[in-house]
This record gives structure tokens, sequence and C-alpha cells, in this order.
């Protein structure tokens, strides 16, 4: 149960709470696809309709990490999951309920594309992502054969350090895992990440193996802090291109939030940079550029492009 005077504050950033651990929030990319302005990368890379995505998490707040880069508040969440938890069906209905309750105001906007209005209603996309790490969710598997009984896709980014879950996940899998490795080596995780584990850095590598397991979608993210952990092509390289992912996403870390306290603006990347980085990577390993989005900072590697890779609805 989240206390009410941390939820008035995450209110009053934009989330809008469901149930006692869970959130929705609308994200940039959603509100400018309904302005026929632009569409996330995610869209562009995988297909994915922005306007009828929920960005969403059920665990807000539980975290193993406090990563220099997180945009969110990192200095109230815990590392362990603590009493009981809602039931799937509830979230899901909470949050699409929210969701929508929020994108009403875009109804009376000339600027609004009216036929993604309508689409954005119903909304087919469920991003696991916006806040915490949703793996501690006890009743996670459970919550993603709920979405996929109703014909709504999920994208699950998990930060690696809980495997037990991802073992349990592989009798209902995401449509798209993805997992987060911060760093090339040990060392930097820890000055990256602060960890509230001492194990951390292992569950992450055991999460990387489980990846050869899953007959889903599966990629692998890194968020590169210029100063932090843009560093070490090769040895990112080598983890990497042992790994039995799909996708490789590298994209910039964003001077925006509670990120702006630790980090300074100069740590942002330039498109250029991440993509010289990925090249780097490229080098000394199987992986090459496959896509990009410059807007968003982020290029998209693989060891060879399919047609698959944007899907169809």
């Amino acid at each position: 149960m989240v206390r009410k005077s941390k939820a008035a504050e995450l209110e009053k950033q934009g989330y809008r709470i469901v149930g006692n651990h869970s959130a929705v929030k609308a994200c940039l990319w959603t509100k400018k696809a309904l302005r026929n302005e632009d569409v996330c990368y995610k869209q562009k890379f995988y297909g994915i309709n922005c306007w009828q995505c929920v960005q969403m998490s059920t665990a807000l707040d539980v975290c193993t990490h406090r990563c220099a880069w997180c945009w969110r508040d990192i200095s109230w969440t815990k590392k362990e999951w603590h009493g009981g938890a809602d039931k799937p069906q509830a979230i899901i209905d909470g949050c699409i309920r929210e969701h929508k309750k929020f994108l009403q105001g875009f109804l009376g906007s000339k600027k609004t594309d009216a036929i993604r209005f309508r689409e954005a209603m119903r909304p087919k996309h469920f991003a696991i992502s916006l806040i915490s790490e949703s793996t501690f969710y006890p009743r996670l598997p459970e919550f993603i054969k709920k979405l996929r009984e109703q014909g709504i896709t999920s994208f699950l980014v998990t930060n690696g350090t809980n495997p037990e879950m991802l073992k349990k996940l592989l009798k209902e899998q995401p449509t798209q895992l993805y997992i987060t490795l911060p760093a090339p080596n040990k060392e930097t995780y820890s000055k990256a990440c602060s960890p509230l584990i001492s194990d951390g850095w292992e569950k992450i590598s055991k999460s990387l193996s489980l990846l050869e397991k899953f007959g889903t979608r599966k990629a692998i993210r890194l968020t590169l802090t210029k100063g932090l952990n843009m560093i070490k092509p090769g040895e990112y390289a080598g983890i990497l291109d042992k790994t039995k992912a799909d996708f490789f996403e590298l994209k910039a870390y964003m001077h925006v939030g509670f990120s702006q306290n630790r980090l300074m603006k100069n740590s942002m990347p330039t498109h250029k940079e991440v993509t010289d980085f990925a090249e780097r990577i490229s080098e000394t390993s199987r992986l090459k550029i496959v896509d990009e989005k410059q807007e968003s900072r982020v290029v998209l590697m693989m060891k060879k492009d399919r047609k698959d890779r944007v899907m169809s609805f």
C-alpha cells in the first residue's frame, strides 16, 4: 500500500494510482500520437500503435536498483514485496479506466485525430514499464495471461534482478520481454545502479541466461549515460553476443525528472554519440544497426533483421 502523502505527490506528477500497488500514466508519445505529431520508437521498431498503449506498473514502490539515470523518485522504493496482491483483472480494468479518463481532455481539442482518439478508448497494448520493478508483483503470470485473453499485447520491462519470476513467466510469456543491461561489468553496475541487494549483478546474469528458454520476443536495453556506463563497448558486445535476445536497444539517458538532481545535462548523449557507440559494439559482435529514431536518441541492433520485427494487428 502506497502511503497517502506519496500517492498525492504522484498524482500531481501525472500518475493515477490503481488499487494498492499499481499505477498508470499517459506517456508523451501517446499525447503526440493523438495530435498526429509523432509516434514512439516502439511503434517505429515493432508496430505498436502508441495511441492505444497503456503505460503502467504493477509494483509501484518496489525496486532493487536506484539507478542514477532513473527519472523517478528513487528515494522511497523498497527492495522487497510486502503485503497482499490485488487481483490481475482489477488492475487491468483500473488502469484502462484511469488511462481513458486522463485522455478525455483531448476530445475537445481541434488538434486531436478523431479516429485515433476513438481507437485510444480501446487499448490494445500494455507497456509494463512505468515505474519500479513489476516482476515483484506475485500474480504477474496471471496478469499476463489475462491481458492475452483480452487481446491485449504486453511489453514487460525488468531490471533482471528477479530471475525467479522470469522462471514462472515461462508458462505465461509476455508478448515481448525486455531485460535492462545497465553496465558492461559488475564494478560499473555497482556505481551506476546503487543496488539495494548484494547479488544483483549475478541475478542479472541469470536472467540473461534464461532468455533462451523463452519462445516469445526478447529484447535487451541499454540506457547509455556519459561518464557512467557509456564505456567499454567491447565488454558490452561480449555479453550481448552470447544472449539469445532478438532485439538490442541502445538508448540515450534523458535529462528529465528526478535524474536532474543526480546527473548533469552533459551526461545525456546525442543521437550521433549513441549511434557511434553502437557501431563500436558492432565492430566486435554479430550485431548490426537495423533501425533508429533520432528524436528518441535510440538505435535498434539485431544479428539479422526479420520481417516479423514489425508486428501487425
